[in-house]
């Protein structure tokens, strides 16, 4: 079965028309300032070094195209129409007898609202069907000791990462990013993500109410991000793990307990014995865990130590909400979000350090994958994963 190019990217210019500026009012009320556009395009791909949206969805596709050429237009049109959202747009109106172009649900233009696209590819598309040679170092992920990983809920052939200010926002790209690539792909699981408000100085909290994503390394420093999230040729590693939080049962633990699992305090995330959220806990001082407990979270995650300093990642975390179980248990947690130039060296090993850990009776691990997001594309004429077809 072929596709005609011009079939299959037809799709993909829903919105057409100048990126749309200057604030958009409803009537009565001023809309606040349009976010600036995050560019689609450059040497790495958006949504991984830039700071945290509010809205998130991540999406799992398998790959259903018959050829390889198929796949390579599907993908083709994945980034042609996310170029097109994340810049805004003014529409067109379509002839009333044709379907309109765009679903509409922004209204007759859209602002960029922060929005930014970021394409990843699991393991199993490397299987041989479009003979395409793996990157070294992509896997599928492994069941870790206390996952209980629903097959349903994990791996994928695609990811999608759609971030963005505003939920609307997210629901409209995931509807048109869809759009064209019906033929390509398939929904494999969805699964919806926010950020804490921010209500106070300080890190955003998860919802065991503690901040999170405190040790992150600085992504100003260019030199670091080279040696921790990206990869010689510009892509990185991106971990994704959607972990159940027990919250009933949380909720029924002492506060210093909790914090003692932690190794911070709550209320402003400062290390035990601390008053600042970003101090260093000086772990080199508290050898025998009088201060922070040797088998607390920030110190089996990050012992800081020379030797483990190479195995730090970059967070990119959202919570999420899935209503509740057949037990009647609030179904909420973690979308747990990692960048790292190597799966092995930094995710895989920390995980295991944690393996045992207090804090692993309050939570389960229930799906997600590992993906590889390539360079960034050039231009309009080059699209994510091109570099994976020559």
């Amino acid at each position: 079965m072929s596709v005609s190019r011009r079939g299959f990217l037809a799709g993909s210019a829903a919105a057409v028309g100048a990126a749309a500026s200057g604030r958009l009012a409803a009537a009565g009320a001023e809309a606040p300032p349009p976010a600036a556009p995050v560019p689609f395009d450059g040497p790495h791909q958006a949504g991984v070094l830039d700071a945290g949206q509010a809205q998130a969805t991540y999406v799992a596709l398998d790959a259903i195209s018959p050829e390889r050429g198929a796949l390579s237009l599907g993908l083709e049109a994945v980034s042609s129409k996310a170029r097109r959202l994340t810049a805004g747009a003014s529409l067109i109106r379509a002839d009333v007898d044709e379907p309109p172009s765009d679903s509409g649900i922004l209204g007759p233009s859209y602002e960029p609202d922060g929005l930014t696209v970021t394409i990843g590819f699991g393991a199993s598309l490397f299987d041989g069907r479009y003979g395409l040679k793996a990157p070294a170092g992509l896997q599928r992920m492994p069941s870790f000791p206390g996952d209980d990983l629903d097959p349903a809920r994990c791996h994928g052939d695609v990811l999608l990462q759609i971030c963005a200010n505003n939920r609307d926002t997210v629901v409209h790209a995931l509807r048109e990013l869809m759009r064209p690539v019906r033929s390509a792909f398939a929904l494999r699981w969805t699964l919806d993500g926010f950020q804490g408000a921010s209500r106070s100085k300080g890190s955003r909290r998860n919802l065991f109410g503690f901040r999170d994503g405190t040790a992150n390394p600085d992504v100003r420093d260019d030199a670091l991000m080279r040696r921790l999230v990206w990869t010689p040729e510009g892509g990185t590693f991106q971990v994704v793990r959607a972990i159940r939080m027990h919250v009933e049962f949380w909720d029924r633990v002492g506060l210093r307990e909790q914090e003692n699992m932690i190794g911070r305090t709550r209320d402003t995330g400062a290390p035990l014995g601390g008053t600042q959220e970003l101090q260093d806990p000086r772990l080199d001082l508290d050898p025998k865990g009088d201060r922070i407990p040797l088998d607390a979270h920030i110190r089996l995650a990050n012992p800081r130590t020379p030797q483990t300093d190479d195995q730090r990642l970059l967070r990119r975390a959202f919570n999420y909400h899935r209503g509740f179980d057949e037990a009647g248990q609030l179904d909420q947690g973690l979308i747990f979000v990692a960048f790292n130039q190597d799966i092995e060296r930094q995710f895989a090993t920390i995980q295991k350090r944690l393996a045992g850990e207090p804090m692993a009776d309050y939570v389960t691990p229930v799906g997600g994958g590992y993906f590889y997001a390539p360079p960034g594309s050039r231009g309009p004429n080059d699209w994510v994963g091109s570099g994976l077809f020559t």
